[in-house]
């Protein structure tokens, strides 16, 4: 009776990328997780953290990378094992998504720690400058938005203004509001209220793709325009 040989280190090796490639191709978090690891990674080189920093920082990615993962396995070794509803096995699931909600806060503290004094100290006489603008260019800077989205809406003419089309308005405006609140806020506590801000608007895009009315392009595309058409507002009229 022939035995099965055991794999060697080469297809091992092959065997975990492998999983790590289907992870991402079928899980969109995962892909979520590893995009934001990578914009995490690129900003720390340019705001020159320290070494420790960055293995704080490389830790915390690592950890929520393997944590989704892990869930990934344990959802799909459930769905094998299990034909009909079973308490248990969603229980087990819940447990499993769990563990990646918090690995994901503490990546947010982490990086919140990091962060939130090198962004304030380089930003901060710019910002300074531009809250001292009057509170009419938020307003302003809305209605330029509301205008832009219409009018590209006209031009592709998909959708309408409050629903469906190239750009998703909601978006636009989310951003807008993102960008209008870091401007606002005071510098003790913009890192924080801009992240707050900047979360909430990445909801708000989710939610309309998740809802079937917009595509990702399009919501690209509308947080892109509420984004830049009120920094120029700020910038040009402050």
């Amino acid at each position: 009776m022939s035995t099965r040989r055991a794999p060697t280190v080469f297809n091992s090796f092959n065997y975990a990328i492998e999983g790590i490639i289907h992870v991402l191709r079928t899980q969109r978090n995962m892909r979520i997780h590893l995009l934001i690891a990578l914009v995490v990674v690129v900003l720390a080189l340019l705001l020159n953290v320290t070494r420790f920093e960055l293995m704080a920082l490389l830790i915390s990615i690592t950890f929520v990378l393997i944590a989704e993962m892990i869930n990934s396995a344990i959802e799909g070794a459930i769905d094998i094992a299990t034909t009909s509803f079973d308490p248990m096995a969603k229980l087990a699931k819940d447990v499993a998504a769990g563990a990646v909600l918090i690995a994901a806060v503490n990546a947010m503290a982490v990086g919140y720690l990091v962060f939130s004094a090198k962004v304030a100290t380089r930003s901060s006489d710019l910002l300074d400058r531009l809250r001292e603008a009057p509170a009419e260019l938020t307003l302003v800077a809305f209605v330029v938005v509301i205008i832009a989205v219409i009018l590209t809406k006209a031009w592709t003419s998909s959708g309408t203004p409050l629903r469906g089309g190239l750009p998703s308005g909601h978006a636009a405006l989310a951003f807008a509001g993102w960008v209008a609140a870091t401007y606002a806020a005071g510098a003790d506590h913009r890192f924080l209220i801009s992240s707050i801000a900047l979360i909430m608007a990445v909801l708000v895009a989710q939610t309309r793709v998740e809802s079937g009315v917009h595509s990702i392009l399009e919501v690209t595309y509308g947080g892109l325009l509420g984004a830049i058409a009120t920094l120029v507002v700020f910038q040009v009229l402050s």
